[in-house]
């Protein structure tokens, strides 16, 4: 049949669309430039970053080396510098890193001098990481080091002036030397240089015992008050010295690790984040006019190994880096601060790169924060149910970092539910990929916990849960919480068979001894529950444990480990997004829905196979839309069959699936029918899924036998930054190995994008994508699914409903010449 009058009405419609979607888009473009300077993302702070790096790169020396205040400091100063590049991206394959490799390998005794230019050197080689040749020089520097701590006296455990000066012996220690000192001797430890229990317990003991009353530290034992760079060094120190006296196991009889012993809290960091959260600021170091550079580098690593984003309701990444790039040099992008040393804008330059390019690491897990009725009757001191193995999430981060295909650095933070619940929203949550939920007794979640875990997953998130002691009321509490979350059972919690693809997403792992409980929703299993205690070996965790270790229980510790590698992979892809661009996504996902009345509406078209696989993936494109474009969109995304012919009435039509599916033929005349009038398929294989693809394949070429889709050649419009953004170059998800018998291989490649299309009447009708846009677009695609990576699918798609809408003008003139012919 055809609907000349309909036709018309609705190319109308379509041009009426346009000119809203032009005006929106003139729209968009104006803001974004007002707002430029004024909000902080982490496109602004990567070129900050590589501006910093620039500079640092152009005051180079000759021989490698970086020129500081003063000669004395020139190795020191060159240590922080290559630490600075390094951290900024480069390696040691880098000719300038080889080139500050090559220099600090030159050095001779009595260089490097003092504690500091030790310590640098040490951190820097380690950070280097060029193969095992400098292994044997950060041994001597490490031996060094830990003869020149302090053994007797009021001070020992810590560190003055020296190598040189009260070796072995007593001495007037400082926080400052100190922390330098831990600081190497952790990196040279992760290095693979073993470092004595005796000296890191010396340490905890030094810094245990000079805490202030107030919960922060001075700079030394009698020398004033409180500071914000010695508080912030106490922090990063304790949470380091903590999880290296790990290699002291406690075992039971039969050889495993002594798991639930009754602890007593470690009270030393949560009493210095209480003092910080107190005097926070990063316009000054609170307690001394001096050295604000050297104390944000200090705030950035205190933050990230103590887990912690906020202090208080300061954000300490977000507002450093918005006061330090605020104050970046427009000359020649460098970095100056006040006073004699940190005015050298080398020595500047190199503490803010190492802020910003560290404290923008991915946040990989947030270890949630609850509280229980068993909670608020503790004994002061005793460890609460959340967190009874301290530095089980610290430990497995640190063990992903640098893993190949892995980011470099990882981080994690505790995050606090009641806080997301009392206003915070699930954007709260939301700051992380994945949520760790852990205990020992029943978490007891009401309603308002359980709406609010329930969102997180809808919204992308992933929960992963394991049960501490084997305790029955978190194993029933957990079950419990299932059921809330989906009363209607319309998913259960069911036990995980070999073919799951997290028993193979890094390791290759038998089902049968691994006890693993998933629930499935959207494209994935986006909840894995393991009732086995992980976390107590996670906790035990040591990069390069000592040879005195037990084989059983270093067995279990390795198992564990890669039993979490695997569920996290699966999770994320191995791919989380930095700190900034996961606030942003987190921001977006947790907007209302706009159920006013909108410009434009998308149906999503019900078929007889998995038609819902990614239930929220049209809302999230169209909040994307009015983040990016303008409010044209109503985030109301209803299902039709597609015999419905209310399809009419729409000018764009998605479609997704992973299985199998078939449209009858009544239903195919009707799709036709809207699509020869102008409306648009939009679809794609959720994961890259084989039998949709097929399906969908066939489904074309009954619908037009005499057409075939086609690729869309990269230089059409649809993919220019005309149409919206430059998605001519974008990341996409493959398997390299998807064998039962290996373990799964991925890897991401920088590609074309390949969009393949049918035209009618001169424009694109149908676009179609065999990879994955719709589970990225929820924030769910794993390392299982071939596709783009989420912030790709986010441009590509919506390049692909902005084209739709902008169809060329050729045809639009087409169009008019028929009506007005008519």
């Amino acid at each position: 049949m055809d609907f000349p009058h309909y036709r018309r009405a609705y190319r109308a419609l379509r041009w009426t669309l346009t000119a809203v979607l032009c005006i929106s888009l003139l729209l968009y473009s104006r803001r974004a430039v007002f707002a430029q300077g004024q909000e902080l993302s982490a496109k602004a702070v990567l070129e900050s970053i590589e501006r910093g790096k620039a500079f640092l790169l152009q005051e180079q020396q000759g021989d490698g080396s970086w020129s500081g205040p003063g000669k004395n400091y020139t190795p020191g100063v060159s240590c922080l510098a290559l630490m600075a590049i390094i951290n900024c991206g480069m390696t040691a394959n880098d000719e300038p890193v080889q080139r500050g490799l090559k220099y600090l390998r030159s050095l001779r005794a009595p260089e490097p001098r003092g504690t500091y230019q030790t310590s640098l050197m040490i951190m820097a080689l380690a950070a280097a990481k060029d193969g095992k040749r400098d292994l044997p020089l950060i041994q001597s520097l490490v031996e060094r080091l830990e003869k020149s701590q302090v053994t007797t006296g009021p001070n020992a455990g810590g560190w003055s002036y020296g190598p040189g000066m009260a070796i072995g012996g007593a001495g007037v220690a400082d926080r400052s030397n100190s922390q330098y000192a831990v600081l190497a001797l952790r990196d040279a430890v992760h290095a693979g240089v073993p470092v004595s229990q005796k000296t890191w317990k010396l340490i905890k003991q030094y810094w245990s015992t000079q805490q202030s009353g107030d919960g922060g530290w001075g700079y030394q034992s009698n020398a004033g008050a409180s500071r914000g760079s010695m508080t912030v060094a106490g922090i990063a120190t304790m949470v380091i010295v903590n999880s290296m006296l790990g290699d002291d196991l406690e075992l039971n009889p039969d050889g495993t690790p002594v798991c639930c012993d009754q602890k007593e809290e470690d009270k030393s960091i949560e009493r210095a984040i209480h003092w910080m959260t107190t005097h926070f600021s990063v316009g000054t170091n609170p307690g001394v006019n001096s050295w604000l550079l050297y104390y944000l580098y200090g705030l950035e690593r205190a933050g990230r190994l103590s887990g912690t984003r906020f202090f208080g309701k300061h954000d300490w990444y977000r507002e450093g880096a918005a006061f330090l790039t605020q104050r970046q040099s427009v000359r020649d992008g460098s970095w100056r601060g006040a006073g004699q040393l940190e005015s050298d804008p080398v020595l500047g330059t190199s503490f803010v790169l190492l802020f910003l390019s560290k404290g923008l690491a991915p946040v990989l897990i947030n270890k949630l924060e609850y509280k229980t009725e068993g909670q608020v009757k503790l004994q002061p001191g005793t460890i609460p149910n959340w967190n009874h193995h301290q530095n089980d999430i610290l430990n497995l981060t640190d063990a992903l970092s640098g893993r190949p295909d892995w980011p470099k650095l990882l981080t994690w933070q505790t995050v606090n539910l009641d806080l997301a619940i009392q206003g915070g929203g699930v954007q709260v949550l939301r700051q992380a990929p994945v949520l760790f939920i852990s205990g020992q007794e029943d978490p007891q979640f009401g309603v308002p916990e359980v709406n609010m875990l329930k969102q997180f997953v809808e919204q992308g998130g992933f929960i992963f849960a394991v049960d501490n002691c084997n305790g029955a009321g978190f194993d029933r509490g957990f079950r419990e919480l299932i059921k809330k979350m989906y009363p209607q059972g319309e998913v259960q919690l069911k036990r995980l068979t070999a073919e799951h693809p997290v028993f193979r997403c890094e390791y290759l792992l038998d089902a049968e001894s691994v006890e693993l409980y998933g629930v499935d929703v959207g494209c994935r299993t986006s909840i894995i529950y393991c009732p086995d205690d992980l976390a107590c070996l996670w906790d035990k965790w040591m990069r390069f444990p000592s040879q005195d270790r037990p084989v059983k229980a270093t067995s279990m510790i390795t198992r564990a480990v890669r039993i979490g590698t695997n569920v996290i992979a699966y999770a994320t892809g191995r791919e989380p997004p930095n700190k900034l661009d996961q606030e942003e996504l987190a921001s977006e996902n947790g907007l209302q829905n706009q159920v006013e009345r909108g410009f434009l509406q998308i149906a999503k078209i019900r078929h007889n196979g998995t038609w819902d696989a990614a239930p929220r993936a049209l809302t999230n494109l169209l909040k994307a839309l009015n983040q990016n474009a303008g409010m044209i969109a109503s985030t109301k995304t209803p299902s039709l069959p597609a015999s419905d012919p209310n399809l009419m009435q729409y000018p764009l039509l998605y479609m997704h699936g992973r299985s199998q599916f078939s449209l009858s033929k009544t239903e195919q005349s009707n799709l036709k029918q809207a699509l020869d009038n102008g409306a648009v398929l939009f679809a794609d294989a959720c994961c890259g899924a084989q039998p949709f693809d097929k399906s969908f394949r066939q489904l074309m070429q009954e619908m037009f036998p005499t057409k075939q889709l086609k690729r869309i050649p990269v230089d059409h419009p649809l993919f220019s930054e005309q149409t919206g953004y430059d998605v001519r170059r974008v990341r996409r998800r493959q398997m390299e190995v998807n064998d039962v018998n290996q373990p799964l291989k991925a890897e991401t490649l920088v590609v074309e994008p390949l969009l393949e299309g049918i035209e009618i009447d001169g424009h694109l009708a149908v676009i179609y994508s065999k990879y994955d846009i719709s589970c990225a677009l929820e924030q769910q695609a794993s390392v299982a699914c071939a596709g783009y990576v989420p912030q790709d699918a986010v441009n590509l798609a919506l390049n692909i409903v902005r084209y739709a809408l902008l169809q060329d003008i050729a045809y639009r003139e087409v169009i008019s010449q028929e009506v007005e012919a008519e």
